[in-house]
């Protein structure tokens, strides 16, 4: 969920020059950090990166391609890259070291000019001419960190990471580069994970400087050796603070305590309004660690964090849904000339202004005060109230659990239908791939999080049934 936008005075990004929209709390291209710019620093001035070219001429400069918002990192195991590319990386893919050293260049290399002084002897055929000497009086450049000299001089200890922007300063503990200022690329900023029955992707989107989604997929037996299909999906509530933590602890809560009620033949959907209860407990005790209030969220109020959660189940023949909040389950037959459904309904302003009468879907969700959520987890909710509902689908289709950072380009069944790749049945982690795509093409404005899971019965033509709590 996007927080409120704050206006910002600046045009540019202070860290890349990237141009600004109005609203933005982050640069879109290296997630700088717009609500406290500081003055550049005078007694450390950030290295300078434009390497000197062959005859003396000066390379150009860094493009901005080249800001860390362009390079991907998966969570362990995960694919690297954008959604639906191939390579893998991991945490330690962005310690980058510098280039390579540039052969002419660095302390020495340029010598100072005397008065009366011999001519420098001419360099042999092929070789490059010595750089040219600054003027009488003028300072000397910042030294190049990637001549061996500079670079002997500065290599950090075994095992620091240095910043993917610049290449030569360190990263802090916060993320940030002690030269530079850049953010730095997280493992939460593009996650996948895919099992024999279910598949998720999470990503950062295009506008927010970190992924606040998290989800948690997993398959369990039921008593009777039966198998159970899990999916979790939270989204953190970026105008509280530790929206990413919450979610993350809202998710792993949730999905042990599903695989442990589900593996000791509770009901489904018994076992789904348990686990939100252990959610909301788990995002609870968050609010009341020492210290941790407001560390890395300057910007955001002191409110306790908070998430919304939606989760499907597959066991036994049925489809049990959970939810709290205005993230959403939908349901797309493998048949598409069936109709598709929304399984929830959102915890929202707009929701209820429809509920109530006031307005119909479309006017309702054209107010900005559409998302703003009426329920979630978190030590400040109201009281907590988990909404499930079970079905008995008589045909195959696909489970689609998902963040708002994608239903909001695909809002309805139909929409979200028509977004689902035809076989993403038989690959459903290419088909949540696509569907991130989706969400990123339409502007990307949100974190995007989505889970499939197939679902698989013989015909049976006897109907469905449906019993919602």
């Amino acid at each position: 969920m996007s927080q409120k936008p704050q206006e910002t005075a600046l045009s540019k990004c202070p860290g890349c020059q990237e141009p600004l929209e109005p609203g933005d709390l982050f640069c879109g291209a290296c997630g700088y950090d717009l609500s406290a710019v500081p003055e550049p620093p005078r007694d450390r001035p950030t290295i300078a990166m434009a390497a000197p070219a062959e005859n003396g001429a000066a390379s150009a400069a860094r493009t901005p391609a080249e800001h860390p918002a362009a390079v991907r990192f998966d969570a362990p195991g995960g694919s690297g890259g954008p959604a639906g590319s191939g390579g893998s990386a991991g945490p330690g893919d962005f310690e980058l070291a510098a280039p390579g050293a540039v052969p002419g260049t660095g302390p020495g290399a340029a010598q100072e000019a005397t008065s009366g002084a011999a001519p420098a002897a001419a360099p042999p055929a092929g070789a490059s001419a010595p750089a040219a000497a600054p003027p009488a009086g003028a300072s000397a450049p910042a030294p190049d960190p990637r001549t061996p000299a500079a670079k002997l001089s500065a290599t950090p200890p075994a095992g620091t990471k240095l910043c993917v922007a610049c290449r030569a300063g360190r990263v802090d503990t916060d993320g940030y580069c002690e030269n530079c200022g850049h953010a730095q690329p997280r493992e939460r900023d593009h996650m996948e994970q895919e099992l024999e029955s279910v598949a998720a992707v999470s990503d950062r989107g295009l506008r927010h400087h970190r992924n606040e989604d998290s989800f948690a997929v997993s398959t369990t037996a039921l008593p009777d050796g039966s198998p159970a299909v899990v999916a979790i999906v939270c989204d953190g509530v970026s105008s509280a603070s530790r929206p990413d933590e919450a979610s993350a602890a809202a998710a792993s809560a949730a999905n042990e305590t599903l695989l442990e009620s589900l593996s000791r033949g509770t009901h489904p959907q018994q076992a789904m309004h348990e686990a939100i209860v252990a959610a909301a407990e788990s995002v609870n005790s968050l609010a009341q660690e020492p210290g941790r209030a407001m560390e890395n969220d300057l910007h955001r109020h002191q409110n306790a964090p908070a998430c919304t959660l939606v989760g499907a189940v597959m066991a036994g023949g049925l489809l049990v849904v959970g939810w709290v909040g205005d993230s959403r389950v939908y349901w797309v037959p493998d048949d598409r000339s069936n109709p598709p459904a929304r399984l929830t309904e959102d915890d929202s302003w707009a929701a209820q202004m429809v509920a109530a009468g006031l307005m119909n879907e479309a006017e309702a969700y054209a107010d900005e005060r559409a998302h703003a959520i009426t329920g979630w987890l978190g030590a400040d909710a109201y009281e907590l109230e988990p909404h499930t509902a079970s079905f008995k689908p008589d045909r195959p289709g696909l489970v689609v659990v998902c963040t708002d950072g994608l239903w909001n380009y695909a809002e309805s069944a139909a929409e979200m239908a028509a977004a689902v790749p035809a076989d993403a049945h038989l690959r459903p982690l290419h088909g949540a791939q696509v569907l991130v795509g989706h969400a990123l093409d339409g502007g990307g404005h949100d974190n995007v999080t989505v889970a499939l899971l197939p679902f698989a019965v013989p015909p049976q033509g006897a109907g469905s049934a449906c019993d919602d709590t």
